[in-house]
């Protein structure tokens, strides 16, 4: 078996994107050069965010001393620092941010929306509500919060599926109905906030903010055993997802079978965002923002999988630490950074889609 690399062109014109294709007997696969680089350069910089993040903290390392000790040197106090109590919550900082990035490109891409998120439409908040229904009414521990999380946000997917669902699912309804979940949903979180004593509606509260504070190798095995499963699932589906945004009579004529697509690659994206949000809280606004962000840096046509997740996880991570760094003894959670910047950045967004007359 050969493998040879061609230039999509010997000499492209000016503006035209630089492609290769990779070839094999019997295989042909194009890629983007540009996209292939964003996406190096994003997962050396989340794994930097990460390194940066592991060395912060009451007892500060450098880089090396961080290095060192991740591949097996330093002195048994620093292992401990580093494996038992920084790199779990680094690891899940990096699993969360890329399952909410490549669910908020799922969402982004089927309704054909930029808008489109968990956080719209009402994934986020089901969660919310299973998770605040096992703290309010049966007092439970940390798994069983999970738990009752993971079950919050795959009923209010299924739920919204059901609803929106006439002959197929279509962009624009699945928008409309998940908006009006997301506000059902809320005021179910108020309702339960009200039936809560004063311990359980504090402990209730620090996890619907959203951070990985006290997070440990107990939350990492069930994220990262979802993200095993699903997140290769929705990277095979990424040339349908593609084929999609030009619409679904034009994807029917190429051979997708357009409703089974979106059946699989929405249930996916779901369970990523609920398993994500059972590790670490209702983080806002990185399933937003990853995948704009993603697409304008590889300014490439299509869902940007890829690119998205390593965007989630670098954006996660980064503003972990800069809630560590930037705030002195007052450690945010990393919640409300990324709701701040999100917020600010959902503005800017609405006012770019309204200048294109789009919204």
């Amino acid at each position: 078996m050969s493998v040879t690399v061609k230039p999509g062109r010997s000499k492209p014109a000016r503006g035209t994107k630089r492609a290769a294709a990779l070839r094999t007997k019997g295989l042909s696969l194009r890629l983007d050069v540009r996209a292939v680089v964003v996406g190096l350069v994003l997962l050396v910089l989340a794994l930097a965010a990460g390194v940066a993040l592991i060395g912060s903290g009451d007892y500060p390392m450098t880089t090396g001393e961080v290095v060192a000790t991740l591949t097996g040197g330093g002195d048994p106090g620093a292992q401990f620092i580093v494996q038992d109590l920084r790199l779990p919550r680094v690891l899940v900082g990096l699993l969360v941010g890329a399952a909410f990035g490549i669910a908020g490109a799922v969402f982004q891409t089927v309704s054909r929306n930029p808008l489109g998120s968990p956080d719209v439409l009402g994934f986020a908040q089901g969660s919310s509500v299973g998770a605040l229904i096992a703290i309010v009414y049966f007092q439970a521990g940390t798994f069983a919060v999970a738990a009752g999380a993971v079950a919050g946000g795959v009923a209010t997917g299924v739920a919204i599926f059901l609803l929106a669902w006439k002959r197929g699912i279509h962009g624009y309804r699945f928008v409309l109905v998940g908006i009006g979940a997301s506000a059902m949903l809320y005021a179910m979180v108020l309702y339960l906030m009200t039936k809560a004593n004063i311990v359980e509606a504090t402990r209730a509260t620090t996890w619907m903010t959203g951070s990985l504070n006290g997070r440990d190798w107990d939350q990492v095995g069930p994220v990262a055993a979802v993200c095993a499963v699903l997140i290769p699932l929705v990277l095979l589906y990424g040339r349908p997802l593609r084929m999609l945004e030009m619409g679904d009579d034009a994807a029917y004529a190429l051979g997708v079978r357009v409703d089974r697509v979106r059946i699989v690659v929405l249930l996916a994206a779901v369970v990523l965002v609920a398993a994500a949000t059972a590790a670490a809280g209702p983080i806002s606004f990185v399933a937003l923002t990853a995948p704009q962000l993603a697409r304008r840096l590889t300014r490439s046509p299509g869902p940007n999988l890829l690119p998205a997740a390593l965007m989630g996880a670098a954006l996660l991570v980064a503003a972990d630490w800069a809630s560590q760094r930037l705030f002195g003894a007052d450690q945010l959670p990393v919640g409300v950074l990324t709701g701040v910047l999100g917020g600010g950045y959902l503005l800017w967004l609405l006012a770019v889609e309204r200048k294109a007359g789009r919204v």
